[in-house]
């Protein structure tokens, strides 16, 4: 039986603030690897870290003690260019706040990550919109690619950012309380789509959550509390 790749491993990692009474430990010395193709469900109540903890996994903050390494790269030795050049078609993230751009459309911001790796020849710049526009149709926004987001719900815009994530065809997407900001039906649906995108890509998927529900429709489950983590049933 071959090893599995691991895609992320983070080992002793912190994470410190300063505040007005002093010093904040967020993360405490947390171990974690994630395999090439699983699902990890990060559950724990609000501020306990995992948002946090997402961040540093995908380069996005910068920890105070430790290292992450991010699919064979060590992020310490990365500057934010680095960073965002290590994420470029190998990391997506979906965020609970949508963070879709207001002035581009849903075809220009599934595009956008697209284009930024494409390169500047034509053939590229036509293979990013052919595969922007297979996204969209891929979570059933073929017919809105037009639409910016002020003009469509919040279903759509989630569906749009998962899009968006999954365009370049990463090796490992993170999801923040990806339905945290929708109803429940909807939230439902997105899940759904969510795991069936993952299944279909081979994605390995690291999904914060404070559902108990979701989180168990995960490979692993792991539970976050006082800057630990520690692996549930």
């Amino acid at each position: 039986m071959s090893t599995p790749e691991i895609l992320c491993r983070a080992e002793r990692l912190a994470k410190h603030v300063n505040g007005p009474g002093g010093r904040l430990t967020i993360l405490r010395a947390l171990d974690l690897r994630i395999d090439a193709g699983e699902a990890v469900a990060i559950v724990g109540a609000s501020g306990s870290g995992k948002s946090t903890l997402l961040g540093l996994l995908a380069g996005l903050d910068e920890a105070s003690d430790g290292e992450v390494e991010l699919c064979g790269e060590p992020l310490s030795a990365l500057d934010e260019d680095g960073r965002a050049a290590l994420r470029g078609g190998r990391v997506g993230f979906v965020f609970q706040s949508f963070q879709l751009l207001p002035t581009l459309t849903a075809l220009e911001n599934v595009l956008l990550p697209l284009e930024l790796t494409a390169g500047d020849n034509g053939a590229g710049a036509r293979d990013a919109k052919s595969r922007a526009q297979e996204a969209l149709e891929r979570v059933g926004l073929s017919a809105r690619a037009g639409h910016y987001p002020r003009q469509l719900s919040g279903g759509e815009q989630q569906r749009v950012a998962i899009a968006r994530a999954f365009a370049p065809g990463p090796r490992i997407l993170f999801a923040d309380e990806p339905t945290g900001n929708l109803d429940q039906g909807t939230g439902a649906r997105i899940i759904d789509l969510l795991f069936a995108l993952r299944a279909d890509s081979g994605a390995a998927l690291v999904l914060v959550t404070h559902d108990s529900a979701l989180a168990q429709r995960c490979d692993r489950r792991l539970g976050m509390q006082d800057g630990h983590l520690e692996a549930l049933l």
